[in-house]
């Protein structure tokens, strides 16, 4: 019986210990060796997460950029040109500056300008409300109100307005990480340039349909007029399906979109407001009074003459 016991630990042992030994070679074999760099170029990184960059998180971004034969398509938004220059340090690598961008709501169809015509009493989530209708409005377009892309900001850079009833993004602390943009079911935000002082000029409507239904489920909708279109001198202005678009790279912020736009579909934020004329009614007096003695003086010489 003790010879039974014996062999068997002893079979036991040495199956076991074969066994370790065939898993300790085929790992060998198939070892994959991780890029010290990789762990450097994570330290780097804000530790987000937040996938603005287009990978998962932070470490997958710095493993697709050690992979990388340079860095052209890859940039992490939130912490823009310093970081991404910070990486290219380790990897050696060029890094590829870009213009600051922000996030912006393009609707304005606050509740005073978009009546309600309906009431929605399903899930209280963007998402689910757009699947399910087209809103509480007439505008199939517009902010459903919800704030779907309030929750998903990490960044606290989102908050909702109780009296307009749409989201309004606070410049400071957004990063354009892009997560509103993909939250949001109407296609509503876009991360623009950002220019000095945070000043903008963007379209903040999305409503495709014709002039005429476009105004009457919204007073501040796009109704294609095209006369900003026809003033832009940077071209930065495009008309497709009934819509004007500014684009922010291309927009110098002249201003003279804003005040052709019938019905002030045309945001513009962080410009000082217009300086009124004034005229100098003294000089206006001196310069009619010269004007008077000269016309005086020029039919006394025709009489004379």
């Amino acid at each position: 019986m003790n010879t039974v016991i014996l062999y068997t630990v002893l079979s036991l042992s040495g199956l076991g210990t074969i066994s370790a030994l065939i898993l300790y070679f085929v790992a060998q074999k198939f070892i994959v060796i991780e890029d010290p760099r990789i762990d450097e170029v994570t330290e780097k990184l804000p530790g987000a997460n937040c996938g603005g960059c287009g990978y998962a998180g932070c470490r997958n971004f710095a493993e697709a950029c050690t992979k990388a034969q340079n860095l052209d398509g890859l940039f992490c938004p939130v912490g823009g040109n310093v970081t991404m220059t910070a990486v290219a340090t380790v990897l050696g690598h060029v890094a590829i500056e870009q213009d600051p961008r922000v996030a912006v709501l393009r609707c304005n169809g606050s509740c005073s300008v978009r009546p309600r015509t309906n009431t929605y009493d399903g899930t209280a989530t963007c998402a689910i409300a757009a699947a399910l209708y087209g809103g509480d409005t007439d505008c199939q377009y517009g902010c459903l109100g919800f704030g779907d892309c309030v929750e998903v900001c990490k960044f606290d850079a989102l908050k909702m307005d109780p009296v307009t009833g749409l989201p309004v993004v606070n410049d400071i602390n957004c990063t354009a990480c892009g997560a509103c943009v993909k939250a949001c079911p109407r296609n509503l935000f876009e991360l623009r340039k950002r220019a000095k002082k945070d000043r903008k000029i963007y379209v903040a409507c999305r409503n495709e349909d014709k002039g005429g239904i476009a105004r009457k489920s919204c007073d501040v909708a796009c109704i294609g007029c095209s006369k900003c279109f026809k003033v832009c001198p940077h071209e930065a202005i495009v008309m497709n399906n009934n819509l004007a678009f500014i684009d922010s790279d291309k927009c110098k912020l002249c201003r003279k979109c804003v005040p052709e736009c019938p019905t002030n579909a045309i945001i513009e934020i962080g410009f000082p407001p217009p300086k009124e004329k004034t005229v100098d009614i003294t000089n206006e007096n001196e310069v009619v009074a010269g004007e008077k003695i000269n016309s005086i003086s020029e039919s006394k010489k025709e009489g004379e003459e």
